[in-house]
């Protein structure tokens, strides 16, 4: 077959369709960037707000138009919480789980003809569902899904229902997994899951993440390690001073934060106030020189008055993130605060236009204090004889030089210009 997977969302999803993509490629069908043409269309679905379920209905649309006669095939945490709906678009739905049963239904649906739907309760999963890592052909940095699940169950988040509970890939197989995409040529690997910071929770021996990043670390050492989101709680002294002792883990830390406010926090039933977000700040920026600290910031929630803006935009000044990303807020069916009362639409949005003016200031003080510096950067892309790169920090970063790509080099930065830092290579 002839197939093209369209990925919404985090990512998870990014790295069980690069899943999908190694599993169909090595059962002899063909994965296409273009979307026409198609036997099938894989759509991987998001759920995370009601927007990333309307664009995962209209990709499964948009696709079948071009495609008349193709199978749509929809998976991901949008078909898990909505199967019948996805049912009526999809020749071939599953949810969140189970990507090998998926390849075998959509094997199955184009050689008989026939549909196919398989989702379960995802609340009923216990085992870690392993799938092949890496990422799609030409990358540089490979994903590495370490944990599936939550049961944080925050108001406004769906995805407890859709992801089901905490499953951790074993330590062991940490290890080896990351040792396989060293071997593949990769230079990052980025460990990733639903909620990482509950890694281990519910294997026998209790390992945690902390435990999770070492064992990937010292089997790949030749692998920059990026960590995915975090919850703050996760940020304690043992966690700082066993992982700034790793020479090859990135110094660059997401914290979701979601708002800067503690009423709101409470209403959003998050684990930590302000100050423990704040004491994680401080605790990561003293053990790790230079790093980066990037964040979630939901605006507009219900009940959230212009006091508890005001306090939010003050304690984001005073975290003085590198870099944000800003959503208003976005009601999502079947979450407690979906029933709560909502903010008029054009309030969240200013509200998330001037926190995202607030963060760009931010990022370019960041920015401005890297002038000088000199920087570990993964160069990954080349344009015009300019090469793009991240370092470990996450700074994006530009320089000219020859072939550079999957290489990790010192740049010393002499410049900032439109969001990016510019360098020069040392040889």
């Amino acid at each position: 077959m002839r197939i093209h997977i369209h990925t919404l969302g985090c990512k998870v999803n990014q790295f069980e369709s690069a899943a999908l993509e190694t599993m169909l490629s090595e059962r002899g069908h063909q994965i296409t960037a273009e979307e026409t043409g198609l036997d099938a269309a894989v759509i991987n679905t998001c759920a995370v707000t009601a927007e990333a379920g309307r664009k995962s209905r209209q990709a499964a649309r948009h696709l079948k138009e071009l495609n008349p006669d193709a199978l749509i095939a929809l998976c991901g945490c949008w078909s898990q919480a909505d199967a019948g709906a996805a049912a009526a678009l999809g020749d071939v739905v599953f949810g969140s789980g189970d990507k090998a049963g998926f390849v075998e239904a959509l094997e199955r649906a184009f050689s008989e003809k026939k549909s196919f739907s398989s989702v379960d309760n995802a609340l009923e999963r216990r085992d870690f569902e392993l799938l092949p890592a890496g990422s799609p052909e030409g990358r540089t940095r490979a994903l590495l899904k370490i944990e599936d699940g939550c049961v944080n169950f925050c108001s406004y988040c769906i995805i407890p229902y859709t992801r089901g509970r905490v499953r951790s890939l074993p330590l062991e197989a940490c290890a080896v997994e990351a040792e396989k995409l060293a071997r593949q040529g990769y230079r990052e690997i980025v460990l990733t899951g639903i909620e990482i910071a509950s890694y281990g929770a519910e294997l026998p021996e209790k390992p945690t993440l902390t435990d999770a990043v070492e064992a990937a670390a010292k089997a790949a050492p030749s692998c920059r390690i990026r960590l995915g989101s975090l919850e703050p709680r996760v940020v304690t002294e043992d966690f700082c001073r066993r992982l700034s002792a790793l020479p090859n883990l990135c110094p660059h830390f997401h914290l979701s934060l979601q708002s800067g406010c503690d009423r709101t926090l409470s209403g959003m039933r998050r684990k930590y106030d302000t100050a423990r977000f704040y004491a994680s700040v401080a605790l990561l920026r003293s053990c790790f020189d230079n790093c980066g600290l990037t964040a979630d910031l939901i605006t507009g929630f219900p009940g959230e008055t212009e006091a508890d803006h005001r306090e939010t935009m003050a304690f984001i000044e005073k975290c003085a993130f590198s870099s944000m990303h800003v959503f208003p807020y976005s009601v999502r069916p079947g979450t407690a605060a979906a029933r709560m009362e909502q903010l008029p639409r054009a309030v969240k949005e200013a509200r998330a236009r001037e926190a995202a003016a607030a963060a760009r200031r931010m990022k370019e003080r960041f920015l401005e204090a890297q002038i000088g510096k000199t920087l570990s950067v993964l160069f990954e892309t080349e344009e015009e004889g300019v090469w793009t790169g991240h370092a470990g920090n996450y700074c994006e970063v530009r320089a000219r030089g020859g072939a550079l790509r999957n290489t990790v080099a010192n740049v010393q930065i002499t410049g900032v210009s439109n969001g990016a830092l510019w360098g020069n290579v040392l040889l």
